[in-house]
């Protein structure tokens, strides 16, 4: 009976401490491959329409190393660009986004409509824009609307990428380098003399 007994308590003191030490386990697992800035992506008050076939993309590291963590998400809306961007950017500053101005926003000139927003230690761009399966207009005018169909049906009428990143991983964040010699000390470009050595200084008789 005491073999018995011991056995059960053992067979108890195991499966309690399996099921003790698998609850946290899975909950930390679940932490580490689910970003939480998707989560708060998902809680913007955008409109259904404004949010069709989500795909995300992940890459970098959460604690920066090497690489800080890239998050990016590409939506397609079923309305036109305008509408699409004003929706995302209403439900952005209702979530506590600041808009945030930057010469470099975005680093090259793009069609649509480009923003970048900051709010804590987080930088994110959006960019709406016509998607590739609108023809682009011809001689000034508006390209013909597909005919209604299977394909028409499957083009968006706007496309919506957005970039989540690390401020500290973010360059447009930091002061930006300067070739000014007043401030460096240095000319950059100093124009070069025929003589390589410059002129020389008398040596004092």
């Amino acid at each position: 009976m005491r073999e018995r007994r011991r056995l059960r308590l053992g067979v108890l003191v195991l499966v309690s401490l399996v099921l003790l030490g698998a609850v946290p386990l899975y909950f930390g697992l679940r932490a580490l491959s689910h970003d939480p800035v998707f989560d708060t992506l998902d809680g913007l008050d955008v409109p259904a329409w404004a949010a069709v076939n989500t795909v995300d993309h992940v890459s970098g590291s959460r604690w920066c190393l090497e690489e800080c963590r890239l998050r990016e998400r590409t939506v397609e809306s079923q309305r036109a660009p305008k509408e699409t961007a004003q929706a995302y950017e209403q439900a952005l500053a209702g979530d506590g986004w600041q808009r945030w101005k930057n010469a470099r926003c975005p680093e090259q000139p793009v069609e649509g409509s480009y923003t970048c927003w900051r709010r804590d230690e987080l930088t994110l761009d959006l960019w709406v824009r016509e998607p590739t399966c609108v023809p682009p207009p011809v001689d000034g005018q508006p390209a013909p609307t597909p005919a209604p169909g299977p394909a028409a049906e499957k083009c968006a009428k706007s496309l919506v990428s957005v970039k989540v990143r690390n401020a500290i991983d973010d360059e447009r964040t930091g002061p930006q380098p300067t070739t000014d010699p007043s401030l460096t000390g240095v000319d950059p470009y100093s124009t070069p003399t025929d003589d390589p050595l410059g002129e020389l200084t008398a040596s004092p008789s």
